[in-house]
């Protein structure tokens, strides 16, 4: 009878201690997946986190045709090493102007509950002339950008910026911007007005942009609002105003910029995506703060001298400084076919494209140095894309037709790759 119940315990301890250690496994294989899965998700949105400092991915390696090799490091503290306080930089290196760009700043979180941050910023850098950005676009990222490849139209920048961040309603994102910068293209170009001539030029600007996502889902997690499911359309709109002889600015120009973005299905049953992109700017308004249209084709004579890499949402039959406008309005409409089901892991997919542009441009005058067309007319281009070939490689075709249709035929044409890839 001792025996047994000696036995009895030793089975009971021995089951308890397996239990348990069964169950110290399962929690530390879930703690570990959810670690994988925040890795993952944190090398989507284009950081390598450490326990203090996420690394930013964006400055490690891109191609311009006007630096060549561009590379450098850069990151922003974590809420590891501070809730209310952060600090963010980079610097980088073009091989081809043999120049440094850099950049660094910090931000104080002054609520909580809705999100607010003050942030500072000193830039040195180079932006593409005729590019225009929304300050709440700042966390876009991909892991390769095609359209940077080929672009050769920069102008260098000083920037000194002050702004506040707020999420008015979980729904609403707004960014306030105060920025006083020096302009200096690096091409050849002189902007006149009143019988002044600017080849270089100093702003005084202040932009206010709202992110507007009324058909999203979120809640607020450890006092943080977190979308939990994106829904459509969006809307992002922006103000900029130039001040004259603040601060010793030139110009004094306005502009309003639109984007909505809408999808409906989902990408593996058959997705359609609507996007539609406007702006408009008034008063004196030199080249490098108008718009052009992404466009994304090189000006070479072949098809295949031309043959790239096809970006997401730009003009890829229209040749880079093309055109430039002071008020343009785009529609890209695409629609994904559900996938091939070639095997488990081999999904080719179809995509059908067709991209439309208008625009106009006053005082081309003013402009000297440099030669580009109008939108006018209305541009018009369309095509498909079959994604995922290969390694996230795919191919590419885009014809463009009407009112600019050019004479010689394979000038309206382009044939390049694809890359979609994500985690």
């Amino acid at each position: 009878m001792l025996k047994t119940y000696f036995l009895f315990l030793f089975i009971f301890f021995s089951f308890s201690i397996y239990a348990q250690s069964t169950y110290e496994n399962k929690q530390k294989r879930k703690q570990d997946s959810t670690k994988n899965k925040e890795f993952i998700k944190q090398l989507g949105n284009g950081y390598f986190p450490t326990k203090y400092f996420n690394f930013d991915l964006r400055y490690l390696i891109k191609y311009n045709q006007y630096e060549a090799l561009r590379t450098g490091l850069g990151g922003i503290t974590n809420d590891v090493f501070s809730e209310t306080f952060r600090l963010n930089f980079y610097t980088v290196y073009g091989f081809k102007d043999h120049r440094f760009k850099y950049s660094f700043g910090g931000g104080f979180r002054l609520f909580e509950k809705t999100n607010t941050w003050l942030n500072i910023a000193y830039t040195d850098d180079l932006q593409e002339t005729g590019s225009s950005e929304f300050l709440t676009d700042k966390r876009f990222f991909q892991f390769f950008e095609p359209r940077l490849l080929n672009i050769d139209l920069f102008h260098k920048h000083i920037t000194k910026s002050i702004s506040l961040e707020h999420q008015l309603t979980p729904k609403i994102l707004t960014e306030t911007q105060f920025a006083v910068s020096n302009i200096n293209p690096t091409y050849n170009y002189q902007y006149i007005i009143n019988n002044n001539v600017f080849s270089s030029f100093h702003l005084s600007t202040t932009k206010l942009a709202v992110r507007w996502s009324p058909f999203s889902k979120y809640k607020s997690v450890k006092n943080k609002i977190t979308e939990t499911k994106k829904g459509y359309p969006q809307f992002t709109f922006q103000y900029t105003k130039a001040f004259n002889d603040l601060f010793k600015s030139d110009f004094n120009f306005s502009k309003f910029d639109f984007r909505t973005v809408h999808k409906i299905g989902n990408i593996n049953d058959g997705l359609s995506e609507f996007t539609l992109v406007s702006g408009i700017t008034n008063g004196n308004t030199p080249l490098t703060h108008l718009y052009h249209a992404y466009p994304n084709n090189i000006n070479k004579e072949t098809i295949m001298q031309r043959f790239s890499v096809a970006g997401l949402n730009s003009f890829e039959t229209m040749f880079f400084n093309e055109f430039f406008s002071d008020k343009f309005t785009t529609l890209q409409l695409k629609h994904y076919l559900k996938p091939f089901n070639v095997s488990q892991r081999y999904k080719p997919q179809l995509v059908l494209i067709t991209r439309y542009a208008i625009g106009d441009i006053k005082h081309t005058e003013r402009h000297q140095n440099v030669s580009f067309g109008s939108l006018e007319k209305g541009y018009t281009e369309s095509g498909f894309e079959l994604n995922k070939l290969l390694f996230g490689f795919g191919l590419s075709f885009t014809y463009r037709y009407g009112a600019y249709h050019l004479a010689k035929l394979e000038d309206n044409v382009a044939f390049k790759f694809t890359f979609n890839i994500t985690l």
